[in-house]
C-alpha cells in the first residue's frame, strides 16, 4: 500500500501544474500591476487579446504599446516565458506602462488575420481605448521592430491624437510605394517577388480550416487556457532551400503541405495591383505627422526605401513640429539585429568593429520628450542622422541623408567584351567607352546565381544574410565583373547608388542583377547592397513592355544604399547577372505570368557599354582627396 501511494505521490509531483513563480513574473510583480488577456473590443466587437503591465507607483502612465502577430503567450508548451516580463520591467521601472497587443486573428485575438493588422481601425482603436483609461496619461507611443513596426506608418496616418511618437525598426515591409521604390511591403524588388516573404507566410499565416478557440470567452477562462493551449501550431522541420526551389511559385506553400492563407492571394499581385493600396502599407500620398525615430541597417532587407521614407517624411509631413521631429539610426548589422552588436561584430563573414550602442537610452530618452514632456540631453543634442561607417568603422552625424557634402562620382563599365567572372576583363572608368564591346552571357533560369550573402532576412537555410567574400561566386561565367582601379586615397561612399545599364536579350523577358562590392588589395570582394529590375517593368509598375531581340534597352536599376570607407589600395566592384535566387524569384525568361509557369527558356543576354550605350554606376562620395582634384 505504501508503495502505491509512493508511486501516486511521485505522478502527482510530475505532473502538477507549475505556479507562475519565476522570478522575472516575482521581480515585476514587485513594481508593477500584471493584467493579461485583457480583451480589448474593436469598433466591430472584435475582440484583441492585450497584457498590459504597468507601474503601481504612477496613478496616470505614460503608455508604450508594441502591436504583433508573434505569440507573447505567458506559458508555451508549458514552459513560462520570461522575455515580456523583462521588456515590461525596462518600461515600468521608467514609469511607463508597457503593453502587446496581439493582431487580429492571431493567437487568442478574435477575428481572422491579414498581414499588417488589418484592418487600420483596430491600431486606431487599441490608441484610443489606451488613451482612455484611468491609469493612463492620454500619451501612446508605439515601438517594435519587423512586423511590430510595420503596421505603424499606416496606422499614423489616420490622426490619432494621442498617437505622439513612435519607434519603428526594420520598418521596410510597412512601406508599399514611396518615391523611387515601389516594392508594396518589400514583397517585391524592382518588380521582382522578394522570396523571404514566401518563407515568412509558410510559419505565420493562419490556415481558415485550423482550429480555434470560440469567440466570447472570459478572462477568466483564456488565462486559465492559456497555462496549456498557447494555440501557436507546431511546424514539421522543412529545408527553405528546397521550398523555395519550387515551381510554380504560385503553388511553393501548397507543395510544402504548409497552411493556406493569403499567400495564394498575394503571390497573384502585380506590383501596381490596387489590393495593395487598400490594405495595412503606407503610401506617399498619404498623412503623417507623429514625431519618429526611424531605426535602420545596411543589412536589412529594406535599407533603401527605408531611407527614402525618412526622407519623405521630414519633407512632407504636415505640420512643422513633426517635420523637425523626424530622426534617423543605421547601425551595420542585420534585421533587427541592432542589440546583438558586439565589441567585434561580424556581418556575415565581415568584422565592422565595435558597433554597440545604447539603444534603451535612446529609445527611452525620445519617449520621455514626447510622452512626459521632458528634456533628456540625450535627443536634445541628437543629430538629425546618425549612421554607421563601415571600412573606417566608426559612428558619424549628418543633418540629412545623404549628407549634404555628398557628390554623385560615376564609374562606366567598360571591357573588350569577356567581362565574365572575375578572370575576365571588366572595367569601371570614369569616363564612357567609345566603342560598344559588348559582354553576352547565358542566364539559365533552372540553373540561376546563387544568393550569397546580401542584404536579406527571414528565408530560414536558404540565405545566410550578410557581407561574405563573393570571390566563391565570381567564377561563374553566367557573372560579369567589373572592377574600378584602386582608391589613391581614402574614400568614403554614403547615401543612395544609382546604376542604369544597357541590356539586349533574344528572350522577351528578363532581370538585371547588380551588386555593390569593396575588394581589398588581397582580392577580398566583400557585399554591400544589391538590387534587381525586372525588364518588362523598366518604363513603371502600372505597365508591362515586353523587349524585342534587335533592340538594346536602358534599364534604371531602383538605387541601393551603404555607409562604407574604401581604404587607399581598396576597389569598387559591381557584378551583373540576372539571378540571385531565392533572394528573389526566378525569371523564366518567357514573357507569361511567371506565377503559374513551370518551365523556363534560357536567355542570351548581353550588356552593352559605349558612348550611346553609356552603362554606369553613380556613387554618392562624401571625401576623398582624389575626388577632389
Amino acid at each position: 500500500m505504501l508503495r502505491h501511494l509512493s508511486l501516486l505521490l511521485l505522478i502527482f509531483l510530475c505532473t502538477r501544474v507549475p505556479a507562475q513563480t519565476s522570478d522575472a513574473y516575482n521581480e515585476l510583480a514587485e513594481i508593477a500591476v500584471i493584467e493579461q488577456k485583457i480583451m480589448v473590443p474593436m469598433r466591430d466587437g472584435k475582440r484583441l487579446a492585450t497584457d498590459v503591465y504597468r507601474p503601481k507607483n504612477v496613478d496616470r502612465a505614460p503608455v508604450i504599446l508594441v502591436r504583433t502577430p508573434y505569440q507573447f503567450n505567458a506559458w508555451v508548451d508549458g514552459e513560462e516565458q520570461t522575455r515580456n516580463y523583462e521588456r515590461a520591467m525596462e518600461a515600468v521601472e521608467r514609469g511607463y506602462a508597457y503593453v502587446v497587443q496581439n493582431e487580429r486573428g492571431r493567437y487568442f485575438s478574435e477575428g481572422e488575420w491579414d498581414i499588417l493588422g488589418v484592418p487600420l481601425t483596430d491600431g486606431y482603436d487599441a490608441i484610443d481605448w489606451l488613451s482612455k483609461q484611468r491609469w493612463s496619461n492620454g500619451n501612446v507611443g508605439l515601438y517594435g521592430c519587423s512586423s511590430t513596426a510595420e503596421w505603424q506608418m499606416a496606422v499614423a496616418s489616420m490622426g490619432h491624437p494621442a498617437l505622439k511618437a513612435m519607434v519603428p525598426m526594420g520598418y521596410g515591409a510597412g512601406v508599399g510605394r514611396v518615391g523611387d521604390y515601389m516594392e508594396q511591403g518589400n514583397w517585391y524588388r524592382g518588380g521582382a517577388q522578394q522570396m523571404l516573404f514566401t518563407s515568412w507566410l509558410y510559419q505565420v499565416q493562419h490556415d481558415p480550416q485550423a482550429p480555434r478557440l470560440q469567440e466570447g470567452l472570459s478572462r477568466e477562462d483564456l488565462l486559465r487556457l492559456s497555462r496549456f493551449y498557447d494555440m501557436a501550431p507546431e511546424y514539421p522541420e522543412i529545408s527553405s532551400t528546397e521550398l523555395l526551389a519550387t515551381l510554380p511559385v504560385a503553388d511553393i506553400i501548397k507543395e510544402g503541405k504548409g497552411p493556406k492563407g493569403i499567400y495564394e492571394d498575394m503571390i497573384k499581385r502585380k506590383p501596381n495591383d490596387l489590393a495593395w493600396f487598400e490594405g495595412g502599407l503606407y503610401h506617399d500620398d498619404m498623412p503623417f505627422d507623429v514625431p519618429t525615430f526611424w531605426f535602420t541597417s545596411w543589412y536589412d532587407v529594406s535599407i533603401s526605401p527605408n531611407l527614402a521614407l525618412f526622407n519623405h517624411v521630414r519633407e512632407n509631413a504636415e505640420s512643422q513640429e513633426a517635420r523637425d521631429n523626424q530622426f534617423l539610426w543605421i547601425a551595420p548589422t542585420l534585421h533587427c539585429a541592432y542589440t546583438r552588436a558586439t565589441e567585434n561584430t561580424i556581418v556575415g563573414e565581415r568584422s565592422v568593429g565595435d558597433a554597440r550602442y545604447d539603444y534603451d537610452a535612446l529609445v527611452y530618452g525620445f519617449f520621455d520628450k514626447w510622452l512626459k514632456d521632458a528634456s533628456p540631453e540625450i535627443i536634445d543634442t541628437l543629430a538629425r542622422v546618425t549612421y554607421y561607417t563601415m571600412g573606417s568603422n566608426e559612428w558619424q552625424t549628418t543633418t540629412a541623408w545623404p549628407p549634404p557634402s555628398a557628390e554623385m562620382m560615376s564609374f562606366y563599365l567598360d571591357s573588350d567584351g569577356g567581362a565574365n567572372t572575375m578572370y575576365g576583363n571588366g572595367r569601371l572608368v570614369k569616363e564612357a567607352p567609345g566603342e560598344d564591346r559588348p559582354d553576352h552571357y547565358l542566364y539559365d533560369p533552372m540553373n540561376p546565381v546563387k544568393s550569397y550573402g546580401g542584404n536579406v532576412c527571414c528565408t530560414g537555410d536558404a540565405v545566410e544574410g550578410g557581407s561574405f567574400d563573393q570571390r566563391v561566386m565570381e567564377a561563374r561565367n553566367d557573372i560579369l565583373v567589373y572592377t574600378s582601379e584602386p582608391f589613391t586615397d581614402d574614400t568614403e561612399i554614403s547615401g543612395f547608388v544609382e546604376s542604369s545599364l544597357y541590356l539586349s536579350s533574344d528572350a522577351k523577358d528578363t532581370d538585371v542583377t547588380i551588386k555593390l562590392i569593396d575588394v581589398s588589395p588581397d582580392g577580398a570582394a566583400y557585399n554591400l547592397d544589391e538590387t534587381i529590375q525586372r525588364v518588362r517593368y523598366r518604363e513603371g509598375y502600372d505597365k508591362e513592355v515586353f523587349m524585342e531581340e534587335s533592340n538594346v534597352y536602358r534599364v534604371d536599376l531602383t538605387p541601393m544604399s551603404t555607409s562604407n570607407l574604401f581604404r587607399a589600395g581598396h576597389s569598387l566592384r559591381i557584378e551583373v547577372s540576372s539571378s540571385n535566387f531565392p533572394r528573389f524569384d526566378r525569371n523564366l525568361n518567357t514573357g507569361g505570368d511567371n506565377v503559374t509557369e513551370q518551365e523556363g527558356v534560357v536567355a542570351r543576354n548581353a550588356i552593352h557599354h559605349s558612348a550611346e550605350y553609356p552603362s554606369v554606376v553613380r556613387v554618392p562620395v562624401v571625401s576623398s582627396a582624389e575626388f577632389r582634384r
